[in-house]
């Protein structure tokens, strides 16, 4: 196995660990342990703790890049109808298939506002998002498309938040692409306006 290869199965662990237990649970031996590596395989690679989520940090952003990669090759370079269809469906894989994905995401961001030097890392991976936002909502015709992808992050993020994690989170089924559709043209049409 590559060094990268070895450090990306390392922080998927530790995402995986995150997700499961929580920051508390997550501990060098605990991602050795979901990993399947030797004990002290991973505080080899992320000497410290605060490297260790950094290194989740940036894989989450690369994760999610990939996600998107694919979802534009499948869906081609949407034009705003087709795009909230897209949209959807990317938002309906973050909420099913990648949900323990992102509910890791949410509590690892909460720790870079109580550890300052953490903030860098995730900023490098959500500037990479907005920046990826920013391109497509240029091409759909966005006069500002900067000031648009930060809406559209926020939205985006606030959405998955709520079906992830917010108060009815449990008792409320993933949402489908029927109701996915409409709130994602909703979502789009502002952010085009901003």
């Amino acid at each position: 196995m590559t060094l990268p290869d070895r450090r990306n199965l390392i922080a998927d662990a530790a995402i995986g660990t995150v997700a499961a237990a929580g920051l508390r649970g997550l501990t060098h031996r605990a991602v050795d342990a979901a990993a399947g590596l030797p004990v002290g395989s991973t505080s080899y690679y992320f000497r410290t703790r605060g490297a260790l989520i950094g290194a989740c940090y940036l894989r989450l952003g690369e994760l999610s890049l990939a996600d998107v990669d694919r979802w534009e090759a499948e869906y081609g370079s949407p034009d705003p109808d087709a795009a909230a269809e897209a949209l959807a469906a990317l938002l309906h894989h973050w909420l099913t298939t990648e949900r323990e994905r992102q509910l890791a995401r949410f509590e690892l961001s909460l720790e870079a506002t109580r550890r300052p030097e953490l903030r860098a890392d995730l900023e490098t991976a959500g500037l990479a998002a907005r920046s990826r936002a920013a391109a497509l909502l240029a091409t759909l015709g966005a006069p500002r498309p900067a000031r648009a992808a930060d809406l559209l992050v926020a939205w985006t993020d606030g959405l998955l938040y709520d079906r992830l994690a917010g108060a009815t989170a449990a008792t409320r089924p993933a949402p489908d692409m029927a109701e996915l559709v409409p709130v994602v043209e909703r979502m789009l049409a502002a952010a085009l306006l901003a």
